[in-house]
């Protein structure tokens, strides 16, 4: 393994429950910052132990962390809301100072924490492009000749000269991204800094990141988008309640964070048939997500097929139940229903007993990122919803950019719901002189 660069020593933070309550900023965490060595000294002072305040005084944003990250890494960091990601990130980045612990870092360090951070509102971007610069450790000629670069990057020509003031989140963000991004760091923190630009910015963003990767440099990226943290990040960690609870791969850890975050896997079982979703007409009794080599999975590879499967008892006669799923992505939008059309049993009754239907969704047809599974059974004639199981089951869809799939060396994002392999074919009409290439 390489040399680290990145190693996090029992990282403890804790704070009093008035400042959780409202949401400490960097500005306030700077203030801290400033003021914690005194703090510092009063305690040892008064031999008191940073954990003698009682669990009721405190509220653990970071408790006991350890990793190391090799230099080179691109790592994902994740977790639900109030997980202490962007704590950790703080810690790190020598924002904050932890509570107990320490972290050691090798190299010149570039952060994207919160919008804006380092720009004064009176100045204009010009010459915030030079202060932010410098409090991340550019020199004055460094800046000069990567300016422009940094301005079209931002795509902020037309309003660089204007008092950032007057600029919109979405402009602060784009140059802050900029000129973070532009420093030629040997490390790099993004804290969710995607989520304010448009699509296209983002995908130039993940573009420059993946970049900064490749140059051998270390990217610690913080997000709530399991897309982009699998597209972009080999290596995972998962936090939960201030604890590393998954460090790995980035298909293990984003699995365990489904299933954690959801409350979602990818097998559902119902052992006892009285609790079971469903009537007196039938019950669920499993519901599961199979990959391609028949194993039950929360990862599936975007190139292969992937079965839903269900298990239901028919407990009446002259009922011909029809079992069907609705998958929906992030944002909540249904992306398909699919219900049984077996020739076998349409519009015939079930005879009492157990079932089990499956349904093949062939590769490369689903869009990467996570979807959820909600399974129900229905019957047309009478027409009635006998089960209905919201998140059964949820799986995440994984694309990586060294493989073989339609996105070819693009590294961004694909938006839609769905993403099909289609055929394309390309020849060559005829030749043109090259004195008639346009100018």
């Amino acid at each position: 393994m390489s040399e680290f660069a990145i190693r996090a020593e029992g990282l403890w933070k804790g704070f009093r429950r008035s400042d959780k309550a409202r949401d400490i900023g960097l500005k306030d965490a700077l203030a801290q910052a400033a003021s914690a060595p005194f703090r510092a000294m009063s305690r040892l002072g008064s031999g008191q132990s940073p954990f003698r305040r009682s669990a009721r005084e405190k509220l653990w944003a970071l408790s006991d962390v350890c990793f190391e990250i090799a230099q080179g890494e691109v790592v994902g960091l994740i977790g639900r809301n109030g997980a202490g990601k962007s704590t950790l990130l703080k810690v790190l980045s020598r924002i904050v100072e932890p509570t107990a612990g320490r972290a050691l870092l090798r190299g010149r360090v570039g952060s994207l924490l919160e919008v804006g951070t380092g720009f004064h509102p009176e100045l204009t971007g010009r010459e915030n492009v030079y202060l932010n610069g410098t409090i991340l450790g550019m020199g004055r000629r460094e800046i000069q000749r990567k300016f422009d670069e940094i301005v079209g990057f931002a795509e902020m020509e037309q309003f660089i000269d204007m008092p950032v003031k007057q600029y919109s989140s979405g402009m602060y963000m784009r140059l802050a991204f900029a000129v973070a991004a532009h420093v030629e760091p040997e490390i790099l923190f993004v804290d969710e800094a995607l989520a304010v630009g448009d699509s296209n910015f983002q995908r130039k963003c993940i573009a420059r990141m993946a970049e900064v990767g490749r140059e051998g440099r270390t990217v610690v990226f913080v997000s709530h988008s399991m897309a982009a943290i699998t597209r972009l990040c080999p290596r995972a960690i998962l936090l939960d309640r201030g604890r590393v609870v998954a460090d790995g791969s980035v298909a293990e850890v984003t699995t365990a964070y489904l299933r954690s975050d959801l409350g979602a896997v990818a097998h559902r079982l119902w052992p006892d048939a009285a609790t079971a979703p469903g009537d007196h007409v039938v019950r669920l009794r499993s519901v599961g997500v199979i990959r391609h080599d028949g194993a039950f999975d929360a990862t599936a590879d975007i190139r292969r097929p992937v079965v839903l499967e269900m298990t239901y008892d028919v407990l009446q006669p002259g009922y011909a139940p029809i079992p069907n799923f609705h998958l929906y992505n992030e944002e909540g939008i249904c992306v398909f229903v699919t219900a049984d059309t077996d020739p076998e049993w349409r519009r015939r009754p079930k005879p009492v007993g157990r079932y089990v239907s499956r349904v093949t969704i062939v590769g490369d047809f689903l869009s990467e990122g996570t979807l959820v599974v909600d399974a129900a059974i229905r019957t047309i004639d009478p027409v009635a919803v006998h089960a209905h199981k919201r998140e059964a089951v949820a799986f995440q869809v994984v694309d990586g950019i060294d493989g073989d799939s339609i996105r070819g060396d693009y590294g961004g994002a694909l938006p839609g719901v769905v993403r099909p392999r289609l055929l394309w074919r390309t020849k060559l009409q005829e030749e043109l002189p090259a004195t008639a290439a346009p100018r």
